[in-house]
């Protein structure tokens, strides 16, 4: 049986410091990118993305990713020995990666194809949801932290990186849970798979 494989890859880089950006917040960025796909039946398209889809891992590719970066910065603010994180700002850099048929297909293999992309884009939509919500996690675990007796703000500095850290494990398990869900045998991967595959 064929690996097939909507893929929720987190490449992380965390940036913890002091800042003086103009607005709090998080910013998000989406970048949208694409690989050539062809064949005249379901099955070669499903081939063709089993040969040129994004890695995943050493040996297999997946028909769809989605990839991103986290970076944090933020304000230490110090009065009386107590230091405060003042404005938070985050950047989410989300990057999907979705297979293109790069030549006219059939008409009743195109309403297919049109049906299974769908529900590829929505796979990898959750994850970039989930990616979202993770950053808003972080902004509201991050906004206000307050450490006494740390007049060099090193102790806050630690918390922060703690904090970043520890939301960043739970929504990565989060991610892990949805594709443990979607690729389950007789799950919602195989069922558009299939329903692609089917003459």
């Amino acid at each position: 049986m064929r690996l097939f494989i909507l893929s929720g890859l987190a490449i992380v880089g965390a940036l913890c410091g002091s800042a003086t950006a103009a607005s709090a917040g998080v910013k998000i960025l989406v970048k949208t990118q694409t690989y050539d796909i062809s064949g005249k039946t379901g099955e070669a398209l499903i081939e063709s993305m089993d040969r040129n889809g994004p890695r995943h891992g050493f040996m297999a590719r997946a028909i769809a990713q989605t990839s991103y970066t986290k970076a944090w910065e933020f304000d230490l603010v110090e009065v009386k020995g107590t230091c405060r994180i003042g404005q938070v700002n985050g950047t989410l850099n989300l990057n999907f990666t979705y297979p293109r048929v790069a030549s006219a297909l059939p008409p009743a293999l195109d309403k297919r194809w049109a049906r299974f992309f769908a529900g590829v884009r929505a796979h990898e939509a959750t994850h970039g949801d989930i990616a979202r919500q993770m950053m808003s996690a972080t902004e509201k675990s991050l906004r206000g932290l307050t450490v006494s007796n740390d007049p060099q703000c090193s102790k806050a500095r630690r918390e922060a990186r703690r904090r970043i850290d520890a939301v960043f494990v739970d929504y990565e398990a989060r991610q892990n849970a949805f594709d443990a869900r979607e690729h389950r045998e007789g799950g919602h991967v195989e069922y558009l798979v299939e329903a692609l595959e089917r003459p």
